[in-house]
């Protein structure tokens, strides 16, 4: 149904206007009572479907991607359809309107989507405000805090974004991840050098042990390292002693893409990333004797692409772009398939 009369009808449109449209759409429904019908409909429950991953226990292990709810207005709708956990954000200490528009686009031939939507967000202290009624709403799903530092902070304070919107998050949300692998902010460069993050996992750590209850902590790292930046990675964990790591993030590559508007500036995600996302989870895991875990994303529109990155040594996925092309009926084959396995 989504695929033959939603869709269709949704790819009419601007695909930013869309999203805040299905935002309201969905809002509207759960209040006249749809979230029972949602819930009968979508969700699957099987102990086979049970992660325990860094400390937490998953109900099933496919999650809602960051950058789809950036501030968390729609957590306890959305589980309504599913999901394992959902990632809110990116946060950034301060609000800010990202990027320029037309900044979102559809690559329908490849089903993907390139954005440089830039950090857009109403800031950390409007997220929290949301996540304060989670335990009132009597959502019980499973919440990681995506953060990231405002475009326009010097690079001598980038660490203190990260604690800024670490400390506000910390007694709201379940786990965090640290974005230093979008590529629509400025000053990248710095977050990706590996003695910087050193730098920035020690001081979020030491932040984190102040709490009575220490939360985990993710880095979430972009598709296109070359194996030597991989062995990197895996070296950074050691040193760090990080919680895990996510991958990937969106891609500035272009390879073998068909659709008229692929050149477009911004971050690719989609189906053409499937391989190259799996790939990485796999290298990671082997070199790593999987010493760590890892939430694969990346190209997740099938059964069978979610299935391969859990061989590959996930131990959870995520999903965004998947969820816009392939609707809500993903989330439920993706779980019968791992039951089924």
């Amino acid at each position: 149904m989504y695929q033959l009369f939603i869709r269709p009808l949704l790819f009419i449109f601007d695909p930013e206007k869309v999203h805040y449209f299905t935002f309201s759409l969905i809002r509207i429904l759960t209040k006249l009572g749809f979230g029972r019908v949602f819930r009968s409909i979508y969700q699957v429950e099987n102990p086979k479907l049970e992660r325990e991953v860094f400390g937490i226990k998953f109900p099933n292990p496919v999650g809602l991607a960051a950058g789809f709810d950036k501030n968390a207005v729609l957590f306890k709708e959305l589980s309504n359809f599913g999901f394992g956990f959902i990632e809110i954000g990116t946060v950034t200490p301060k609000a800010q309107a990202g990027n320029p528009k037309k900044r979102l686009f559809r690559l329908k031939k490849d089903q993907a989507i390139i954005n440089r939507m830039g950090f857009n967000n109403e800031g950390v202290l409007a997220a929290v405000e949301k996540l304060k009624k989670r335990s009132l709403s009597g959502a019980e799903v499973i919440i990681g805090g995506n953060i990231g530092k405002n475009t326009q902070t010097l690079p001598e304070n980038y660490t203190q974004d990260y604690l800024e919107c670490f400390n506000e998050l910390h007694p709201y949300v379940d786990y965090f991840v640290l974005n230093v692998s979008c590529p629509n902010v400025s000053s990248h460069a710095k977050l990706n050098d590996k003695d910087y993050l050193e730098e920035l996992i020690s001081e979020v750590q030491k932040a984190n042990r102040i709490f009575d209850i220490q939360k985990p902590i993710l880095l979430k790292i972009a598709p296109d390292l070359n194996n030597l930046q991989l062995d990197e990675i895996i070296e950074l964990v050691a040193t760090t002693e990080i919680d895990g790591i996510i991958a990937s993030n969106t891609s500035v590559t272009r390879d073998n893409l068909v659709s008229d508007n692929k050149k477009e500036m911004g971050g690719l995600s989609g189906k053409p990333l499937a391989d190259k996302s799996t790939e990485v989870i796999r290298y990671l895991y082997k070199n790593s004797n999987g010493s760590f875990p890892i939430i694969g994303v990346g190209g997740i529109h099938s059964e069978k692409d979610a299935l391969d990155k859990l061989a590959a040594g996930a131990s959870l996925v995520q999903i965004f772009t998947g969820f816009i092309y392939e609707g809500p009926g993903l989330i439920k084959r993706i779980n019968k398939a791992i039951i089924n396995a």
